[in-house]
């Protein structure tokens, strides 16, 4: 799964306290989950880490001073610019001298010149002695920062450099990532929604070998289902044989085989959705019988047909019982595409629907990319050229917050 990370621009302020050690692995979790760093520190902080080892890490120059003094003609580190750079603005290890100053704005180094300028959501990690720590001058300075709109994150329990025991640790690199993705997951569009998709084609057994299907690969629904996962959901994902797969706590996979046991997933779990996005290539017959044994071609004495009845309308059921849910359908269409798919919205009782049209140019199934329309229930329309389906997943849900925020 994707982080919330993923491509921002962190800046991480780093100062003059012990656990600055922990800074480099700090900044290496940050870009394994996608993100860009940059660094600015405290002349302190270079005491207990290096602008060499961080600059490694991070891939990028570490600053210290507000000028480089490294060149013959010294340049000014625009602070500014740094402050309008960043998407979050990290202080960790955030010390008492440090936290002090951020809450009187004393502007006395680059970080917290940096600091002053920022537009950007800014978390500060406390790291100090127990005793500093709950100091009641040091809380009453925490207590004005989450006034100024700082977060101030907890701190750990434990050994301290002192010696002795209790608050004051600066939480583990791991933790400040998660509470760095808890804040960016909060933001997201679809924050505590839950979304359903289904997804990939559904077989219609024959006998134990044999089945009726199509061409799907799934690859619409699962790119879909990424896309809504990227964007804060819990995402339900119910899906006929495909080889795709996403991994995500907030992922529950219901895999099935058959149009009836599709069906039977969705009515258990529909109730409980904001969001139902039908992609499935779902099969509209089925075989009446399932022979037990494997049909051999010597026993049958002339041509060889099979009765087939109806499957349930997966979609039709969710538009009859929808009640504050949104549902978007798929429509795969050869001829009178338009109106087809506008009539099937229309039976349906769907919120939009997105029409694939099987053409020369346009294959849909197998395919990484597709071209699309998107009909909306007040009548309006979009067109997507081709393009590939991850973007197009992007582009569905753009369509569905923008004009029918659940």
């Amino acid at each position: 799964m994707m982080s919330f990370l993923s491509g921002k621009k962190i800046l991480l302020g780093i100062s003059g306290g012990i656990a600055a050690y922990k800074t480099p692995f700090l900044v290496r979790a940050l870009i394994k989950k996608g993100a860009e760093v940059r660094i600015v520190m405290t002349p302190a902080a270079k005491d207990f880490v290096t602008p060499l080892t961080l600059s490694t890490v991070s891939n990028n120059p570490v600053l210290s001073s507000f000028t480089a003094t490294d060149q013959d003609n010294p340049l000014w580190n625009d602070h500014v610019a740094l402050g309008l750079w960043a998407d979050l603005f990290l202080i960790a290890p955030a010390t008492a001298n440090t936290l002090s100053n951020m809450a009187h704005a004393v502007c006395n180094n680059l970080l917290l010149a940096t600091y002053l300028s920022a537009k950007c959501r800014v978390f500060a990690a406390p790291a100090m002695d127990l005793d500093m720590y709950a100091h009641p001058a040091q809380q009453k300075n925490i207590t004005t920062l989450a006034a100024q709109g700082v977060t101030v994150l907890p701190v750990g329990d434990g050994p301290l450099a002192s010696g002795l025991s209790g608050k004051g640790r600066m939480l583990e690199p791991e933790n400040i990532v998660v509470a760095l993705e808890n804040h960016l997951a909060a933001q997201s569009p679809l924050h505590k929604k839950t979304v359903l998709i289904t997804a990939g084609p559904t077989y219609e057994a024959i006998d134990p070998v044999r089945f009726i299907g199509n061409y799907s690969s799934g690859k619409m629904g699962y790119a879909l289902a990424q896309t809504a996962l990227d964007l804060g959901a819990n995402v339900i994902l119910i899906s006929g044989p495909t080889a795709l797969e996403i991994k995500s706590p907030r992922l529950l996979c219901v895999d099935v085989q058959s149009a009836a046991e599709m069906f039977k997933a969705v009515q258990h779990h529909f109730s409980t959705v904001d969001i139902a996005i039908a992609a499935a290539a779902v099969a509209d017959f089925t075989p009446r019988k399932v022979v037990a044994h494997k049909i051999k071609k010597q026993h049958i004495e002339t041509n060889w047909q099979i009765e087939l009845i109806k499957t349930n309308d997966i979609l039709g059921y969710m538009g009859k019982h929808k009640k504050n849910q949104l549902v978007v359908g798929f429509a795969l269409e050869t001829e009178n595409m338009e109106a087809n798919a506008q009539d099937k919205m229309t039976r349906k009782n769907l919120d939009a629907i997105v029409l694939n049209a099987l053409t020369e140019g346009n294959k849909a199934f197998m395919s990484d990319e597709n071209a699309i329309t998107i009909f909306h229930k007040d009548g309006r329309s979009v067109d997507f050229a081709s393009q590939p389906k991850a973007t197009l997943a992007i582009e569905i849900f753009n369509q569905i917050l923008k004009n029918n925020a659940p």
